[in-house]
């Protein structure tokens, strides 16, 4: 009985109530659709009625680039991506990608358009960071794809950005990104920007942010360290130093012969992220330029790490938060892997063990795991 009084409750809550920037007519459409996506699961019937809803408001007028139906194309390619139909889902992205370039190409430059433009730049940069997920997704794998994309995304930001400060920003144009969602650590994912049922479900948007991380993890997850170290460089002086995502920066995988260690986002993850790829970056040979020597870069790796130590232990509540405490634990494991590069067995074990009794003091089970395996490699256990 609780459950069905739960079920009723959701279904007002969230299906009929979630609608009044809609026309009835399309509200009635995407009621159905969000009952078959949300409620009780059913791809195809979800997907005839937001195709209906699209016609619908199409009929009545409704902006095709209003933030009401951007979200309802933004939420199809949410379904396919929970019914892992992934190139159905990156398709429909890539539509509404270019439909938007073409409406700034249109009328971006037009009088009165200019709060609009801010907009939908803003989505098309959101929608361009969920293709290069989805692109490098396993299951897809088009690698080229995934960083045309998030390289696009970032490019677009950062011209932006410098235009307003060049030339100041125009009357109605709005506000753009700051720096500190443009270097920020959010995950690059469906995320609401508003906790309202309406949000939740139907105007489900994309964060923009998080633009110099996903790049620079992209280019860390093909081994391309080089790349990979310039960009977690910019995002750390992006964002302010009583922020953990400065500290722990989603911890990119570490090739072989150590494994990866892999973290939720946070300046402390930034800093470790960097520490990495300063330890493994190859950049292609410069003529006349001596290559940097391999101890040279570990060196330069361990004093981020330290220095991810620092800032960790500076912040305070509440701006400390698990992301500050998991840093620690990460970058005291990655200082472990760089007295193990080194070759430095007992230094290696020692943060390996420091390590693992952090993370085991948090209850942070990966990082137990990672350091346990560690301790076996080096002889321990």
């Amino acid at each position: 009985m609780g459950s069905l009084v739960y079920v009723n409750y959701v279904y007002k809550s969230y299906i009929v109530d979630a609608f009044h920037k809609f026309p009835e007519p399309v509200a009635q459409k995407l009621r159905r659709a969000l009952y078959y996506t949300n409620i009780s699961l059913s791809p195809q019937d979800a997907m005839k009625y937001y195709r209906q809803a699209l016609a619908v408001a199409d009929e009545v007028g409704m902006d095709p680039f209003s933030d009401e139906i951007i979200g309802v194309k933004i939420q199809v390619a949410a379904l396919l991506e929970k019914i892992q139909q992934f190139q159905k889902a990156i398709d429909v992205l890539e539509i509404v990608r270019n439909d938007c370039l073409k409406w700034i190409d249109l009328y971006g430059a037009k009088e009165g358009k200019e709060g609009d433009r801010t907009r939908i730049l803003g989505k098309t940069v959101g929608v361009s960071v969920k293709l290069g997920e989805l692109y490098a997704n396993e299951f897809v794998r088009e690698q080229e794809a995934a960083e045309g994309a998030l390289v696009w995304a970032v490019e677009t930001v950062l011209k932006e950005k410098k235009r307003r400060e060049d030339q100041g920003v125009k009357p109605g144009e709005g506000e753009w990104m700051t720096d500190e969602e443009i270097g920020g650590a959010l995950e690059c994912d469906y995320a609401p920007s508003n906790p309202s049922p309406m949000h939740s479900q139907t105007r489900r948007e994309i964060n923009p942010n998080k633009l110099f991380t996903a790049l620079g993890n992209h280019y860390e997850e093909r081994n391309q360290h080089y790349l990979a170290a310039p960009l977690y460089l910019q995002c750390l002086s992006l964002l302010p130093l009583t922020d953990c995502h400065s500290v722990v920066l989603s911890i990119p995988p570490t090739p072989p012969p150590l494994p990866s260690f892999l973290i939720k986002p946070s300046l402390t993850t930034t800093v470790n992220n960097l520490s990495i790829s300063l330890a493994q970056q190859v950049p292609p040979p410069t003529p006349n330029i001596p290559p940097i020597s391999r101890p040279a870069l570990i060196n330069n790796a361990r004093s981020w790490a330290n220095k991810a130590l620092t800032v960790s232990s500076a912040i305070k509540p509440p701006q400390r938060n698990e992301e500050c405490d998991e840093g620690c634990a990460v970058a005291t494991h990655n200082l472990g892997e760089f007295a193990e590069m080194d070759g430095d067995v007992t230094e290696a074990r020692r943060r390996y063990e420091e390590a693992r009794a952090l993370a085991k003091a948090m209850g942070f089970q990966e990082g137990v795991e990672r350091a346990r395996d560690a301790l076996l490699r080096v002889g321990i256990e």
